[in-house]
């Protein structure tokens, strides 16, 4: 597979998911890159927004197993990854036998992911960065391609378990769901509300995401535009000498080196598909958002002048040179 093929066919993929999801364009975009780039995905939104209705038409169109899992309070781990059954056999003898969770599946969708118990959210941990459930002692591969895209609701608190840093961190991406405009609100409820002429069809396969993925691994990137990610990363740590005033000032934590690792993977598949097959300081500048809102933590006073993560991003851009 070369640039041009790639291009072609995220061209093809985000042309299918468009027939059912409404604007939501630089969404539709960054969860292609995320998945692309073999990282999973937070989707933060009110209600309503279309978060399960894209990760749905997105195992569609890409023609991936998936599995959806409603996330409760009263979920226990072995709702997720399975467990070991007690099953008997024509003689009557008992063995056990592993009942997989639907975990196994290539696109998993953590619905309101914050509504289970710490206990429960841990059980995706594995899933999330080896690609592999232990059950029993027991390791199992999960299939490929795989990715979690967990959806939660900001707004509504009460009853929730917010993410550990852990977790978070283990998201390639969060992305913030913004209300639709007028004229997309028209387009949602004639779509929604009427008869419905399209539906979106399979643009790919899980053969095809693999290709994507590899050829994304082997996009070569300059040592000073690498070199200026790096950077961008260390900006957000308020204890190093270097780092601008306004870390100093807003910031908690900052970026585990999971940050660096998202920008550069996240940056090859974007300059895949705007047809480069080399990385920019732009194509840095676009992922450095999504890959680090999720990892700055701010303190008390960014919170108390209602500054938000990407408030304090834009500003440590700003701050580093290229």
């Amino acid at each position: 597979m070369d640039v041009m093929h790639f291009s072609n066919t995220v061209v093809k993929i985000k042309k299918e998911i468009a027939k059912e999801i409404i604007g939501l364009k630089d969404i539709i975009d960054q969860v292609l890159i995320a998945l692309i780039a073999g990282g999973n995905v937070l989707l933060e939104g009110v209600p309503g927004l279309g978060k399960t209705h894209l990760v749905k038409t997105l195992a569609k169109v890409l023609d991936l197993e998936f599995n959806r899992i409603q996330f409760t309070p009263d979920l226990m781990p072995s709702d997720i990854i399975g467990t070991n059954i007690l099953v008997k056999d024509e003689k009557g003898s008992s063995t056990f036998r592993f009942q997989a969770g639907p975990v196994f599946s290539n696109l998993v969708l953590a619905d309101e992911i914050n509504r289970a118990t710490p206990k429960t959210q841990s059980a995706l941990l594995e899933a999330m960065q080896e690609h592999t459930v232990t059950v029993a002692g027991v390791t199992r591969k999960l299939p490929q391609p795989y990715f979690v895209l967990a959806t939660q609701n900001p707004l509504e608190q009460e009853g929730t378990y917010p993410l550990p840093e852990a977790q978070l961190d283990r998201f390639l991406f969060k992305l913030l769901l913004d209300l639709p405009s007028l004229d997309e609100l028209h387009k949602i409820v004639d779509l929604t509300t009427g008869a419905q002429e399209q539906k979106a069809e399979k643009a790919a396969d899980a053969a095809i995401i693999m290709e994507l993925i590899q050829l994304a691994i082997q996009v070569p990137i300059a040592k000073p535009v690498q070199d200026y990610a790096l950077r961008l990363v260390m900006n957000t740590h308020p204890q190093l000498e270097t780092s601008p005033g306004i870390t100093k000032r807003f910031v908690r934590y900052g970026s585990s080196p999971r940050g660096a690792q998202a920008i550069i993977q996240g940056s090859k598949v974007r300059a895949l598909m705007e047809g480069r097959y080399n990385v920019s300081f732009e194509d840095i500048r676009n992922i450095a958002y999504p890959a680090l809102r999720h990892r700055v933590f701010l303190n008390y006073q960014a919170i108390s002048e209602g500054k938000s993560p990407d408030d304090v991003i834009r500003e440590i851009i700003e701050a580093t040179d290229e």
